[in-house]
């Protein structure tokens, strides 16, 4: 019922107020002076406008650790949380979709050389809390600007077939001239392994005849990052 026996309108429900304090903070001193748990439930309000969304929010921390891991989970695992259904978990997978393009969007068009913590920025949030390996390349061309960014293979939880020579070829069609190698760890650790630098050195001994750089290969995993270059690996 809209409204009571006595004819006024029904009280609205408690969090009303809480939503209106949120929003008025953003709007007053933007987002950084919203707690993670908070930007998720200014998104969830978007979402489920008749429901208490704290609970929800918190909980979504709480399973998956933080704002970016909670928009790049299996859309499975979103919906084993109390209070998610299909309509939360389509809206955090646009959330994440949308974070995804901003941050390539910070790629293209620019010296990706001179962009580097873009670079990296973008491929943690493409690919670093996946739960299967990815293998992705980024092809530049002469001026290092990104022309294309592709998923090449997905592996399992701890292996991914990449071919040297697919990749060499899909650079060839592509008309680049140089690489960066992306890929994921899903244990969490970046550190690459044999495999990794065997396969490595393996790109860049069949690229480098045809005129084609391998700038690096990064690992992207929960807690951080490794770089080949950085670590002298290529």
């Amino acid at each position: 019922m809209s409204e009571d026996d006595a004819g006024e309108p029904a009280p609205k429900p408690h969090f009303h107020g809480h939503r209106d304090r949120l929003r008025t903070r953003l709007r007053e001193h933007g987002a950084e002076a919203l707690q993670d748990y908070e930007v998720l439930e200014l998104l969830l309000f978007q979402l489920l406008p008749r429901r208490d969304t704290k609970p929800i929010a918190k909980d979504l921390l709480a399973r998956f650790g933080s704002v970016s891991e909670v928009l790049a989970a299996p859309r499975r695992m979103l919906l084993e949380v109390a209070g998610v259904g299909e309509t939360v978990a389509d809206g955090l997978k646009l959330g994440q979709a949308i974070a995804l393009r901003f941050a390539r969007d910070g790629v293209r068009g620019r010296d990706t050389l001179g962009s580097w913590q873009a670079v990296l920025d973008y491929c943690r949030t493409a690919m670093a809390f996946e739960e299967r390996e990815q293998f992705r390349i980024l092809f530049l061309d002469k001026k290092n600007q990104l022309i294309a960014d592709e998923k090449q293979q997905t592996g399992t939880v701890d292996h991914t077939p990449v071919y040297p020579r697919e990749v060499v070829r899909r650079a060839l069609e592509l008309s680049a001239t140089a690489l960066v190698l992306c890929h994921n760890h899903p244990s969490g650790d970046p550190t690459p392994s044999q495999a990794d630098i065997a396969m490595t050195r393996t790109i860049v001994d069949v690229a480098k005849p045809l005129g084609i750089v391998v700038h690096d290969h990064i690992i992207l995993a929960r807690d951080g990052h490794a770089s080949f270059r950085a670590l002298k690996l290529i």
